[in-house]
This record gives C-alpha cells, sequence and structure tokens, in this order.
C-alpha cells in the first residue's frame, strides 16, 4: 500500500518505497504511475483512463517524497517549475567516510553510457558530458559513515551516486557505484526527504517532508 502525503484535485504527493520503478519500462515490474492510476480508480471508483502525471523520477533502489500530477495542466506547470529550478529536492544519504569539509557544493561533469547504464565523471569538453551540481551538509558522522543532507542543483542521471563515490565516499549500500565497499543485497541509502513546489493553482508555497526509516544504517544518527 502506499502512502499517499498529500492529494487534492490536482497534486498527489506520496512516499515512494524503494525498489519501485518511477515509470513502467522493459521490465513490467510494479512502477509508480501505474499503483497511482490504480489507487486513483479504486478510491473514487473512476471508469475508464486514469491521468497521472510524472513530474520528476526517482532511481528504482531510492524511497522517499515524490510528486505527481493528477491533471495535465498541473503536470505541465510543475514541469515549468522543474525547469526553472524553483521545484526544490532535498536528499538524505550515507555515505562512506567523511567529506573534507561539512558543508561544500560539488560540481562535475557527468556521461552517461546508454549500454550500460553507467554515470562517470568526464572532463568538460567531452561531446557528451552535462554539467552536475550538488550542495551538501554534513549533519552527523558515526561508526565510519556520515549523514548528509543534499541540495539537488541539476538533475543528472545518478547524480548523487556518482558524485560522492568519485570523491571516494561511495553511498552506504550503492552497487554500483560503491561496489568495493558495500556488500551485495544492502539497500542504498539514499532518500528524498523534502520537496517543496508551488502549488499549480493557487500558487501558494508547499513543503513536503518524508523520513527516512528507522533502520540500518539511518538509525546510527
Amino acid at each position: 500500500m502506499i502512502k499517499v502525503m498529500y492529494e487534492d484535485n490536482h497534486l498527489l504527493v506520496v512516499e515512494k518505497p524503494v525498489n519501485i520503478l518511477s515509470q513502467g519500462d522493459d521490465t513490467n515490474d510494479k512502477d509508480m504511475v501505474n499503483l497511482l492510476k490504480q489507487y486513483v480508480k479504486e478510491k473514487y471508483n473512476k471508469p475508464g483512463n486514469v491521468y497521472i502525471g510524472l513530474v520528476h523520477r526517482l532511481d528504482r533502489p531510492v524511497g522517499g517524497a515524490m510528486v505527481f500530477a493528477k491533471t495535465s495542466k498541473a503536470a505541465s506547470r510543475l514541469s515549468e517549475q522543474v525547469r526553472n529550478k524553483t521545484f526544490k529536492k532535498t536528499y538524505r544519504a550515507v555515505i562512506h567516510g567523511t567529506m573534507p569539509k561539512e558543508k561544500d557544493t560539488l560540481k562535475d561533469y557527468l556521461y552517461k553510457n546508454k549500454k550500460t547504464n553507467m554515470v562517470s565523471v568526464v572532463r568538460k569538453d567531452h561531446k557528451e558530458a552535462k554539467n552536475a551540481e550538488l550542495s551538501y551538509e554534513t549533519l552527523g558522522k558515526k561508526e565510519g559513515f556520515s549523514l548528509v543532507e543534499i541540495d539537488l542543483k541539476t538533475g543528472r542521471s545518478h547524480q548523487i551516486r556518482v558524485q560522492f563515490a568519485s570523491r571516494k565516499h561511495p553511498l552506504f549500500g550503492d552497487q554500483r557505484y560503491g561496489q568495493h565497499v558495500n556488500k551485495v543485497g544492502q539497500q542504498i541509502s539514499l532518500w528524498s526527504h523534502k520537496i517543496e513546489i508551488e502549488h499549480p493553482t493557487t500558487k501558494e508555497k508547499m513543503e513536503f517532508i518524508c523520513e527516512p526509516p528507522q533502520e540500518y544504517p539511518w538509525n546510527l544518527f
């Protein structure tokens, strides 16, 4: 059952469970868009097609706050906020070790290899390089791990995972970019903690907070 954090005629804000796709793909595995269509259909007894607009994505292993649109008008207004950066996303992550600075801004150029679905840091002059930027603040340190809060400035594929891993501080449980320090089966510790938006019709400023699960390594902090 999906936990609904907020709902009106235009918006549906939910806690995305870990290991569920944001949107359907070739695997035919469960995805958020279809699960929410089903939820709306059943809750309001709606016949025919239900509209659920995907405004932003979370990687499959990542859980936390996620905003969906219930009308195409709301979807285009929210997408506009994503483009002009008024749609603010704050993440929390548990990383191996401690970053050299308590708080800092990380800037890189990233390239995604479509064949392997791996992202790597490249030079600025790489023909498919995309700039990536985030700011972080260290909230706690314990047992060789750090809890960081991340303000994502650009939304590149696997961005948070790659930017920390390239500095030798991969995320706990990240099998893809930290396989030398993580064990198979561990859940990646990256969580969509807070989303700030302007309501698509009322223009009211809204903030949604979703706490990470109370399990290891989150419960160290």
